[in-house]
């Protein structure tokens, strides 16, 4: 087991596979098990019957826990073969019957399907288009619940918005609980793919806009949110292309 979880390359969910750790000198610890315990009690315990997606599976490590309490269908997804590679051997060795894709956020819309719980985690600062995703999460595959989880950067408070402002009330823009998204134009933590970071008001403000009502913020980083009606305006944006007809 250990050789053939090392012959897939660096892992960045450290899993438990019969002992066999797949990732125990990960930089954050026993990750992301020491963040799902902090957010565990917040996901029903009963799956039972539900469909699952996960978005950006990595090595499948929520995927496999989802199983594990008994949802019907998981289907992960990711753009990474090489992820896809050891989530499906997690899954092997785990003994969990999980569906995985090789599929862009960007194609969500190619599925056809909703599903009852869509995890979206520690995906949203690695997208150019961090926004369009979750439009596209709403609009395509989202029926219920979003569990939501993403880094954040800047202070923790949340200042107070208006519905409006006027054109001269500039500011607000240097409140530190404005909602930003702050923009990486090379690189953060060595990650070339690290292209955007929210503040706490930022991450809220853009699920509320995509037409996801938090319901709960059972760790720092994650939340549990419903699927609402989006707000007047909001929703996939999709660039023109060619007729190649």
């Amino acid at each position: 087991m250990r050789r053939r979880a090392a012959a897939l390359g660096n892992w960045f969910h450290n899993i438990d596979l019969g002992g066999v750790s797949t990732a125990p000198d990960h930089f954050l610890g026993d990750y992301p098990s020491v963040k799902w315990r902090r957010f565990a009690h917040a996901v029903p315990q009963d799956l039972s019957g539900r469909s699952v997606l996960d978005i950006g599976c990595n090595g499948g490590f929520y995927a496999i826990e989802m199983k594990r309490r008994g949802a019907a269908r998981v289907l992960g997804i990711d753009s990474d073969q090489d992820y896809l590679a050891q989530a499906r051997f997690a899954a092997e060795a785990t003994g969990q019957d999980i569906e995985f894709r090789a599929m862009s956020v960007y194609d969500l819309g190619t599925i056809g399907e909703r599903f009852d719980i869509v995890l979206f985690m520690g995906v949203l600062y690695h997208l150019r288009h961090p926004l369009l995703a979750l439009d596209l999460i709403h609009e395509h595959v989202a029926e219920d619940m979003l569990i939501f989880q993403s880094m954040q950067r800047g202070k923790p408070q949340i200042a107070p918005v208006r519905e409006n402002f006027d054109f001269w009330d500039t500011a607000p823009f240097d409140d530190a609980g404005w909602p930003k998204l702050h923009f990486i134009e090379h690189r953060y933590a060595q990650d070339e793919t690290n292209w955007w970071v929210p503040n706490r008001a930022c991450a809220e403000a853009m699920l509320r806009s995509a037409g996801f009502a938090i319901e709960a913020h059972p760790e720092e980083e994650v939340y549990v949110c419903r699927r609402v009606d989006a707000p007047q305006g909001a929703g996939a944006v999709y660039p023109a292309r060619e007729n190649r007809a």
